[in-house]
This record gives structure tokens, C-alpha cells and sequence, in this order.
């Protein structure tokens, strides 16, 4: 048996969600449905450590940033945050940085706030993009890599567009252990949704949070499946705690 049989395949699963097709349709609409207030949301949620996530994530890619004519993507970017942390950190104009999501609504956010700026944002399917292949030297998703369908399919196709030793990103929420992690649970599964409808008049969508990040995998075994879709020293470096954490890997 293949190393990859031996991994259950599993992604993202709203409630009422049956197969990844209306699992992804059902992630499309929750996040359009929050896209006005969504940046709000997440400083707010967060207490604004999601600024300092974003940029640690992104000076972690400094050499990749530094190099000339470098070519970077942001999957699953929404309004753009880490995409501009990104940009913020290249240093050759001659750099092409690229934000993908697939929320039409997301994306007319991020481009309303990058006026004036080299980005570029493009709607697609993070399991099926317009991309050839071996053309990017840095792929990143923050918090948005934990919505697909198909975690495994993400990693292939992560791999697909990136140049040999390439490097992929990704950023997302853990489950701390310990007092910290007993804390938080209070907060993120009692507290937070009840703010988060409550700011964005949109219930579905924080209360989907906390059971998507349950249902992601432990760090141990996303790395398994980095290496499996042929990732090589992949690392998770965690953040506040576990509370986020950056996971790598070298195409």
C-alpha cells in the first residue's frame, strides 16, 4: 500500500456539507456572505495578533522574497492580508505577487485595498488553478488551506505549480495544550462565535471555525502529507503558544 492510500482522505466539511462539491460551494457562500466585515472580524478576534501572524509568516520567506524576479502566490488570499505582508517584504520590483481566492466578494475587498500597488488578484479553484507548471518560487496560504475540500489534492497542487525547491507556506490555527490551550478553547468555541454573528449579523460561519480547526489535522500528520505529496523538510513552527503555526516545505 502506497504512502498515500495509507492517509484518509479528508478537507474541509460544513455542516450539511455531503461531498467536497457542496462542501466548497458551502465555504464559497460563508465567506462571501462575511466579506464586508471580515477584516474588522479579524483584528477584532484576534486582538490584532493576526497582523504580527502575517508578518513573522512572511519575513520566514525573506531570501525567496529577496530574489530577482522572483514569483510568489497567495492561496485562499481573501482580502489580501498576507499578500500584502508579502509584498511588503520584496525587495525587486521586478517580483510578481499573486492573490487567488475563489469569494468573488473577497476579492473585490482586496482589490479596493491594493490601489496603487504592482498586486494582482485572480478568482480560482485552489484544487484546480490556471497555472502552468513549475512557475512559482513561493506558494502561501494563511487560514485558508484548513476551508478546502480536499487537504491532500491542495498539497498535489501546491506541488504542481511550484519550481523545484520552490517553497510552499502554510499559516494556520492550532489547538494549544495545557492551561493556555484549556483557556482558549473557552474563548474559541464559546466566546468567539457569539461575537463573530453578532459583528457580521452571519451566524454559519463562526460557528464553522472552531470545527474546521478540530477537524484539521494535527501537525505530526499534516507534515506526513507534505511529504507525501512530495514536499521535503517540512517543518511546523508554532505561534503564540500553538495557537497558530506556520508549516514549510521544499518542493
Amino acid at each position: 500500500m502506497s504512502d498515500q492510500a495509507k492517509l484518509t482522505v479528508i478537507g474541509a466539511a460544513p455542516e450539511a456539507a455531503g461531498d467536497p462539491q457542496s462542501a466548497a460551494r458551502a465555504v464559497r457562500e460563508m465567506f462571501t456572505s462575511i466579506a464586508p466585515r471580515y477584516d474588522l472580524l479579524n483584528h477584532v478576534l484576534s486582538f490584532n495578533v493576526d497582523r504580527l501572524w502575517w508578518r513573522r509568516a512572511a519575513r520566514a520567506f525573506s531570501s525567496v522574497l529577496a530574489r530577482p524576479d522572483t514569483r510568489v502566490l497567495d492561496l485562499c488570499c481573501g482580502t489580501g492580508d498576507m499578500t500584502f505582508a508579502l509584498h511588503r517584504r520584496v525587495t525587486n520590483s521586478a517580483a510578481t505577487i499573486l492573490g487567488v481566492d475563489f469569494s468573488h466578494a473577497m476579492l473585490q475587498r482586496a482589490s479596493q485595498k491594493s490601489v496603487g500597488t504592482s498586486l494582482s488578484w485572480v478568482e480560482a479553484d485552489a484544487l484546480n488553478l490556471p497555472f502552468p507548471d513549475a512557475h512559482f518560487d513561493l506558494v502561501t496560504a494563511a487560514f485558508g488551506f484548513r476551508n478546502l475540500a480536499n487537504y491532500d489534492a491542495g498539497l498535489r497542487e501546491i506541488a504542481r505549480i511550484l519550481r523545484p525547491g520552490g517553497e510552499c507556506g502554510i499559516l494556520d490555527f492550532g489547538e494549544p495544550r495545557g492551561l493556555i490551550g484549556r483557556v482558549y478553547r473557552i474563548y474559541f468555541k464559546r466566546v468567539l462565535p457569539g461575537i463573530g454573528t453578532m459583528i457580521s449579523g452571519v451566524r454559519g460561519p463562526y460557528a464553522y471555525l472552531p470545527a474546521s480547526v478540530e477537524r484539521f489535522p494535527q501537525p505530526a500528520e499534516l507534515l506526513e502529507r507534505m511529504r507525501v505529496a512530495g514536499f521535503r523538510e517540512a517543518s511546523w513552527t508554532p505561534y503564540t503558544f500553538g495557537i497558530a503555526g506556520l508549516y514549510r516545505g521544499k518542493k
